[in-house]
């Protein structure tokens, strides 16, 4: 193609000599045939002007000139008169270009990398770069392993010197990797040395982790792992001789062979640290993690060199650079390391600026930085303000760069760059479960009101059995230390018939002022004080007689025999901890929650409820997280609290209290209060609220004052990747129960259950799929093996 242009180019220069006028001084310049580009712009480009003595020579050196620009198919310059006339012919402009086909790569991504060579709308159309397509993008491809693929570009002309470009892609089957072979390894088998690779022989679980596809960047990285993996191991002289990768005629099959040289396994002889030691020499000493006499490992070299510049990077010495140097004796097999210090200036924050932020006001975005203006540099301090920003949930992306500052060595400044996702939301959802039955759902709340960062919400929600209405107001920085205040008036009815409980139903009013004070960076302490008023409506013939007793005691208690409301003051309070790396599928870190409500004297009864709640990730390896957690809750009454009789007196009018019985007492707490276990967020595989104690004469289940539940869940990769955010796949095993009381607790009478579990944070509102098959039961138990929910739950 080249050749072919440069004979044109050569042809029309000759024309144009051979129709140029005689030597003569320009006295103007005239341009035909311009449509697009402004006369300005040939002017820059014409090495000509007024004045200038021309040519031959110097006419076929403009020509050549203006060609090189690529904005025409013909150029020829002629005489009229002392006047030189500059005829062109505009390329078309490119004015749309479509992509079909492509599901592999991203359209952005494809038509970053045409851009790349020339070819984008608005851009002038080059036929060579439209030449260049197939091979551009058939590169990419083959970069993923798909060495079929079809790209066929379709250029249709469009009026006023425009065109239409269409590329159609047919992607075809990525080539699949049916083996791999290491040459040369003595001392570890292929199986060890390819634990860690990204890339595998077709295997049964390929469909899913699709490890079996070739691509070249993964091929390079997992020859990398295999440098590290012997270097970690002390052979610092292994080298990989030579990579063969053999692609099957009908392109679909891809076998490796790679050649490999051990070498000999070299020990540390000594470890020294030069250079500039900003800090006391025993104090990064201990931050050497290798030592003489140990075997040689590039990675605890990389962590030493990585340990030192953190921490010399958290106390200012943002370019800090720290360069292991080995001396290498291959006589001895052994290795001197020197860890060459280069601290560099210190230096201060200057200012800290805010890009991006359109309604947020920055008091909001300033009031989570934990790196300060006039304050040393610290790269910690920065990766923390960047992790506060992203879990306010006001952005789509934060961006935090240091620049240093022009004509300073020791000032740079903290430039944060945000982009606004819609912090406001007016909601309409429909759900389903299984238990609830049709969940409906309607709501309006800003979660940043007026850019201040404060959040209002009202919700009104309704199922079979749950009827809501939720006012709230938070300001989550009444002061700079960070004391949030919140506050929530609310109104419910809840039929516990309709929720496989026993038949009784409540109508609670409430309001209540809540506290936040956090601690540290993942501490927070927590306090609330509210008011509620609960009234329980029985159901004569189906709520359970003993549920009558309590009332009718309650009432005698407080000298009211048709009292049904129960009024309360509620104090609740607590300390949390959440150092979970992200909210939603979280793969490290874990949240610990303690907490205590008490109805507080002077209420209709006096109780309390105590809660643990802890879970903790364990990141195994880059797909695989393991989760603990639990669930422990326990209550019981205090003060006037009137207990709950064992056994369901005889009641010979229905306004006196029953016939005294010689019963047992069990637990204070109302048993309104109770703690209920079963169902698709507890112990999966058994039907919601249906396991411990039961009501002897209905059969149907009445809560305990005390419940312990434990769930170990191993969380598996999502075949999805570009759904990974939202979506989680694990296998789990739930064990727990509820009991009457802490006296009445047995481990054998846990239930245990284990299954699959499918989470995905959808567009209508969490879905929950589990598939659960229950270990351990009674025969009396509700199992229910497949469970699901979705839309918004209470």
């Amino acid at each position: 193609m080249k050749k072919i242009a440069a004979a044109v180019l050569l042809a029309l220069a000759t024309q144009a000599q051979a129709q140029s006028p005689d030597q003569f001084v320009i006295q103007d310049i005239r341009i035909d045939g311009l449509s697009r580009i402004t006369e300005g712009t040939v002017f820059n480009y014409l090495p000509l002007e007024r004045g200038d003595t021309v040519d031959r020579a110097r006419v076929a050196e403009a020509i050549r000139i203006l060609y090189q620009t690529g904005f025409f198919d013909d150029v020829e310059l002629s005489r009229q008169g002392d006047i030189l006339v500059v005829q062109v012919k505009e390329r078309p402009a490119i004015a749309s270009l479509k992509l079909s086909g492509n599901k592999e790569i991203k359209e952005d991504d494809l038509l970053r990398g045409l851009a790349d060579i020339g070819l984008a709308e608005g851009e002038v159309y080059n036929r060579l770069a439209v030449a260049r397509v197939t091979q551009e993008l058939t590169r990419q491809y083959n970069n993923r392993g798909k060495y079929n693929v079809s790209i066929t570009p379709v250029v249709n002309e469009l009026d006023r010197n425009r065109v239409e470009i269409s590329i159609v892609i047919a992607e075809g089957k990525a080539a699949r990797i049916r083996h791999i072979n290491v040459i040369g390894n003595e001392t570890f088998s292929q199986k060890e040395i390819t634990r860690s690779f990204d890339q595998e022989p077709t295997n049964w679980t390929s469909w899913y982790s699709r490890d079996d596809q070739y691509s070249r960047e993964k091929f390079t990285g997992d020859l990398e792992k295999l440098v590290s993996y012997y270097q970690d191991r002390g052979y610092l002289d292994f080298d990989i001789d030579s990579n063969q990768v053999t692609i099957s005629p009908d392109r679909r099959n891809i076998y490796i062979t790679t050649s490999i040289r051990e070498g000999e396994i070299y020990t540390v002889k000594d470890v020294r640290l030069t250079g500039e030691l900003v800090l006391e020499k025993e104090t990064l000493e201990g931050m050497v993690r290798i030592k003489p006499g140990e075997v040689y490992s590039r990675a605890k070299i990389e962590r030493t060199s990585d340990t030192i510049t953190a921490v010399l990077g958290n106390i200012g010495y943002a370019f800090a650079e720290v360069t292991p140097i080995p001396d290498v004796n291959r006589d001895t097999r052994e290795v001197g390391l020197t860890f060459l210090v280069s601290p560099g200036k210190r230096v201060y924050v200057r200012r800290v600026v805010f890009k991006g932020n359109t309604r947020t006001q920055d008091e909001v975005l300033r009031r989570e930085m934990r790196q300060f203006e006039g304050a040393w540099f610290s790269q910690a301090a920065v990766d923390r303000s960047r992790i506060r920003l992203q879990r306010l949930g006001y952005f789509e992306n934060v961006e935090i760069e240091t620049p240093r500052v022009p004509g300073s060595e020791d000032l740079i400044d903290v430039e944060v760059s945000v982009e606004e996702r819609p912090t406001g939301a007016f909601q309409f959802g429909v759900g389903y479960s299984q238990l609830q039955g049709i969940i409906t759902n309607l709501s309006v709340e800003q979660n940043n009101f007026l850019g201040t960062g404060n959040r209002a919400a009202v919700n009104l929600q309704n199922n079979r059995y749950y009827k809501q209405m939720d006012l709230s107001y938070t300001n989550p920085y009444v002061t700079d230390d960070g004391l949030s205040i919140g506050y929530n008036a609310s109104y419910r009815e809840l039929d516990f018939g309709e929720q496989n409980l026993a038949a009784y139903s409540t109508d609670t009013a409430e309001f209540n002022v809540y506290f936040g004070l956090p601690l540290t960076e993942t501490d927070t302490v927590s306090m609330s004080l509210g008011i509620d008023s609960t009234r329980i409506d029985a159901i004569p013939g189906l709520t359970p007689d003993f549920m009558f007793d309590y009332l009718l005691r309650v009432a005698a208690a407080n000298d009211n025999l048709d009292q049904r409301t129960f009024h309360a003051w509620r104090l609740e309070a607590g300390w949390s901890r959440d150092s979970r790396n992200r909210f939603f599928n979280p793969t490290r870190g874990g949240f610990q929650q303690v907490g205590a409500e008490i109805v507080l004297p002077g209420s209709t009864q006096e109780y309390y409820k105590l809660y643990y709640r802890f879970g903790r990730y364990f990141p195994v390896n880059s797909w695989l997280t393991l989760l603990a957690s639990g669930d422990i809750g326990y209550g019981d009454g205090y003060g006037n609290a009137v207990p709950i009789r064992d056994c369901t007196p005889l009641i010979d009018d229905p306004g006196t209290v029953g016939r005294e019985e010689p019963c047992s007492e069990g637990s204070r707490l109302p048993f309104f209060e109770n703690f209920y276990a079963g169902g698709v967020r507890s112990i999966r595989g058994f039907e919601d609220n249906s396991l411990g104690p039961r009501d002897p004469q209905y059969g149907r289940p009445i809560g305990g004052a005390f419940r312990t539940i434990g769930t170990v869940e191993a969380i598996l990769p999502t075949p999805f990747r570009q759904a990974a955010d939202s979506t989680r796949i694990s296998w789990f095993v739930d064990f727990g129960n509820v009991y009457p009381s802490v006296r009445d607790w047995e481990a054998r009478e846990f239930r245990i259950s284990t299954g699959l579990s499918f989470q995905w944070r959808a567009p209508v509102g969490p879905i929950v799929l589990n598939f659960s098959y229950p270990i351990q039961k009674d025969r009396n138990d509700e199992v229910e093996r497949f469970q699901f929910t979705f839309g918004s739950m209470f």
